[in-house]
């Protein structure tokens, strides 16, 4: 899957030095359709089904721990009293904006029944109809901290218990999909970005001075008493966008869009709203969206930060990167600072061009200030250390990103990833238990089960089924909220599920852009259901850019052995062990064993 398709960069305002006069990341973009009770209903389909695998993965432990039962049924409970005290927090934030907002309620009804289905598909939603309107404006509600303790206590029964294991992370994500409210941390402490441009009503400074749940909150407070500062709404929505891209909860994307259409229907044409529409458009994977809104914002404002940003991101995730590395260049020249060059150093990464994205990244750490922008560029310098097999250099940026924040999630997987390269398989399995304990995503998910795999202790394959399993109840979800999964699903299914459900999801995206990653999984795709005189070109299209990644040469080696071309497959095999001899437990491993086989 993409890198940093589960993160965002800083997008705050800075001044730093432009970095093309001396020498050239994408947060993703998207737009939504409004609900019906229609699609409502087919996401609590998608939810229901998504319980029922995971549930079924091993129904045969009837006999299990009688405490950990309890525990699970006492997160289930939290769930269901969150979900009144959402019902409750509604009221108590549209109460005061009902009179003088009936205009703005009813330009945003479709966001709100979005919101409020999903919670109905989990029978955890109110008494009312499906796709009711309501006044949601997505407040927590006031038991964090025993949901928080009661998902921690199921985790605690989990590990005494196998079996419970499942059912224990199949609740925690339900919790975080359906009712979004789960406090798991602050994602950036004390980060010196802003979710969004606010009005003046709205200092942007609100969201810089705490965790972003906080922030959040706070500004849910000042709406209620400004429920008409069209900046409020649009600050909230992108706040939403934060918050359901770093923790992994799609179910917050509604609620944004809501915000966000609030904002519009009260100034129409706002930039601040436009370009949070960009940034929705982009976390949920419609990049050609994204590029359109915020080419929009460009004309009114072409120095506007966030719009320069999502356009490179757009562009770079549509695999036009010829134009994303123009784009990169303009805002570069426009708006330097952190946000933009990030994105210019993923650009040129894209181009194999190592050298020069590591020393401006280094610039750019250099300069930040924040402990939001320090955590990410340290993170990204560890993640491109990683990529070139670096793993000595990988911890330490990783560790200098987990002392800016020590909840960032793409530091706490990577620190995990590098010890796995060095051996230490022990630290390595307990740091991914530890990141999926708080954040069940596709990729640590699979990356936790190939470590299981690779270490083949008594029970580890049925550990690794478990969090193969629960990979296709987060796609499920992420799919009921409007969320194009499809580059998420192709990958884990091919090598552990499905293989025609990853050839078809591969093949989706595929006819919806065509980057690097879509050709490797396409590629990957047709290979493993045996079509590989199909796969070979998609393979060597995704390195055809200079791209240094060793899944990439893993994979075309793979393809070119079974098609008969034995001495590039060779070539391409020792590129990807002397890459990153530890790109991947399993696939190095076979890589390995093919290269013996070959002899």
């Amino acid at each position: 899957m993409s890198p940093r398709t589960n993160e965002s960069a800083p997008e705050g305002e800075s001044g730093e030095r432009s970095v093309a006069t001396t020498e050239p990341d994408p947060a993703p973009p998207m737009s939504a359709a409004k609900d019906s009770p229609a699609r409502s209903a087919a996401r609590g389909r998608a939810r229901s089904a998504a319980a029922d695998r995971t549930t079924r993965a091993h129904d045969t432990s009837a006999s299990e721990d009688t405490t950990a039962e309890d525990e699970a049924r006492t997160a289930a409970g939290a769930m269901s009293d969150e979900a009144a005290e959402d019902s409750a927090g509604d009221e108590a934030c549209g109460g005061d904006d009902r009179a003088g907002t009936d205009d703005a309620r009813a330009g945003t009804a479709g966001g709100r029944a979005g919101a409020q289905d999903a919670r109905a598909g989990t029978g955890g939603g109110r008494s009312g109809a499906v796709g009711e309107p309501s006044d949601r404006v997505g407040e927590p509600g006031g038991s964090g901290d025993e949901r928080v303790a009661a998902v921690r206590r199921v985790s605690a029964a989990a590990r005494r218990r196998r079996t419970v294991q499942l059912v224990a992370c199949a609740a925690s994500l339900a919790v975080a999909l359906t009712a979004g409210a789960v406090v798991l941390g602050a994602v950036r402490n004390g980060s010196g970005t802003t979710a969004a441009a606010a009005s003046s009503a709205v200092s942007p400074q609100l969201l810089t001075g705490g965790d972003l749940d906080t922030s959040i909150t706070a500004l849910q407070a000042h709406l209620r008493a400004q429920p008409k500062d069209f900046g409020g709404w649009a600050t909230l929505g992108l706040a939403y966008v934060e918050q359901a891209r770093t923790k992994g909860d799609p179910s917050r994307y509604p609620q944004a869009q809501q915000a966000l259409d609030r904002s519009l229907k009260l100034r129409p044409g706002n930039e601040s709203a436009l370009a949070g529409r960009a940034a929705l458009a982009a976390a949920r994977h419609d990049f050609t969206g994204a590029l359109s809104y915020a080419d929009t914002v460009l004309k009114e404002n072409p120095y506007s930060e966030r719009a320069l940003s999502s356009r490179i991101d757009a562009l770079v995730e549509l695999g036009r990167y010829t134009e994303a590395s123009k784009a990169a260049d303009l805002a570069d020249s426009r708006r330097p600072g952190v946000p933009v060059f990030t994105r210019y150093t993923y650009v040129h990464e894209l181009r194999g061009d190592v050298k020069t994205a590591r020393r401006v990244l280094e610039q750019a750490l250099g300069a930040a200030t924040s402990r939001g922008d320090i955590a990410y560029v340290a993170g990204a310098l560890g993640q491109l250390a990683w990529n070139q097999g670096q793993y000595t250099d990988a911890l330490t940026y990783y560790a200098r990103a987990l002392a800016a924040d020590d909840t960032y999630l793409p530091a706490l997987e990577g620190r995990a990833r590098a010890q796995a390269a060095q051996g230490d398989g022990a630290a390595a399995i307990k740091g991914m238990e530890q990141v999926v304990e708080r954040y069940p995503l596709p990729q640590p998910l699979v990356e936790l089960g190939e470590l299981y795999e690779a270490r083949g202790n008594p029970g580890d394959a049925r550990k690794a089924h478990d969090q193969y399993a629960l990979v296709d109840a987060w796609i499920a979800l992420a799919h009921s909220y409007g969320v194009d999964a499809d580059l998420d699903t192709a990958l884990p299914a091919a090598d552990h599920g499905d293989r025609g459900a990853a050839l078809k999801a591969a093949r989706d995206e595929w006819a919806r852009r065509h980057t690097v990653h879509t050709a490797d999984a396409l590629a990957w795709a047709l290979h493993v259901n045996g079509r590989d005189a199909e796969a070979l070109p998609y393979a060597r299209r995704a390195t055809a850019t200079g791209y240094r990644n060793a899944s990439f040469l893993y994979h075309r080696g793979m393809i070119e052995r079974a098609t008969g071309h034995g001495k590039e497959a060779r070539a391409s095999l020792k590129a990807a062990l002397g890459l990153n001899a530890g790109f991947s437990p399993l696939g190095a491993r076979a890589a390995r064993k093919a290269l013996e086989d070959d002899k």
